[in-house]
């Protein structure tokens, strides 16, 4: 896959809910040179955009800051001290994250440049102004990293404050990787459609009605999965791009719990289509999406909801 920087980073974004007002996200970053040195205990410039829509879609929001990473070339910082962000419709989305890094003085000189898709960040500050409305209680249950019903969960929410989560398998489903669908229906759209950014089911439902039930493919395999403690109901699936992103903001905790090779630095299949001969990837190295041949091997991990 093609490399989309010059100089490393490697990003790790939560959700940090505070009490007052503006609401804030945590941003951590590991930033490392052309060399793949780490830069430490270095003064960078960081300029963040926020657009709307698209990943050049209007900017909402604006901020700059100049943290120093420390011994290890962690960056720490918080989002949203900036006038205008408290104001940001997350409803109104999907959004977008850009963040441009400098390691030269004067620090203004943005040689790192990378663009991602908000999802869970933004969903967690919209469900807690849903829960005012709605009247719902504010704590939950579960929580990220939690084993759970045969798995692990990756991200928790409330909706009419009824808590749900996406629990995501405790190991990729295959080693080496496996194609998004068999050979017959490589350069062929899935009938009905298997587009969808959120609905991995109805995705993987639709792809498996076209291909046939088999372990031969990604949306086959997770669809055939199960796992002790799941109850018998068969209903893993093969995420959603936003579903599996989800997984990739949670990897950080999955790999503390699980082993530190729990989620690869590898790509895993969506099972969102792009068209009739690509779909979704996303890679767990850098975060970002690409749209891939349906024939490549990527690896491939089962999720289902609460």
């Amino acid at each position: 896959m093609r490399k989309l920087f010059a100089i490393l980073v490697a990003i790790l974004l939560t959700a940090t809910l505070w009490a007052q007002s503006p609401e804030k996200m945590s941003y951590q970053a590991v930033i490392r040179n052309s060399s793949d040195v780490l830069v430490t205990n270095t003064q960078i410039g960081m300029k963040i955009n926020i657009h709307q829509s698209s990943p050049s879609g209007t900017v909402v929001y604006t901020e700059t800051q100049a943290p120093n990473t420390n011994a290890n070339g962690l960056v720490s910082v918080e989002i949203g001290g900036g006038a205008g962000f408290n104001t940001i419709n997350w409803s109104a989305g999907p959004y977008f994250i850009e963040t441009k890094t400098a390691v030269v003085p004067p620090l203004t000189n943005y040689t790192i440049t990378g663009t991602s898709q908000l999802l869970s960040v933004p969903y967690a500050l919209h469900a807690k102004t849903a829960e005012t409305v709605t009247g719902g209680g504010g704590g939950f249950t579960h929580y990220v990293g939690e084993i759970y019903s045969g798995g692990i969960i990756v991200a928790v929410w409330k909706e009419s404050g009824i808590e749900h989560g996406l629990i995501a398998s405790g190991f990729d489903l295959n080693g080496g990787g496996i194609q998004w669908t068999t050979a017959a229906y490589q350069s062929t759209t899935v009938p009905g459609g298997a587009t969808s950014p959120i609905d991995g089911l109805a995705n993987s439902n639709a792809i498996v009605a076209q291909a046939g039930a088999g372990i031969t493919y990604a949306a086959g395999l997770c669809r055939a999965y199960s796992a002790p403690g799941d109850g018998g109901l068969n209903d893993w699936y093969l995420p959603a791009a936003w579903e599996l992103n989800q997984c990739y903001n949670a990897a950080f905790v999955v790999n503390t719990i699980l082993g530190a090779t729990n989620f690869r630095f590898s790509a895993y299949w969506s099972s969102t289509e792009d068209s009739n001969n690509n779909a979704w990837c996303q890679s767990f190295v850098y975060g970002s999406t690409s749209s891939w041949d349906k024939s490549h091997p990527y690896r491939v991990r089962a999720v289902r909801k609460f």
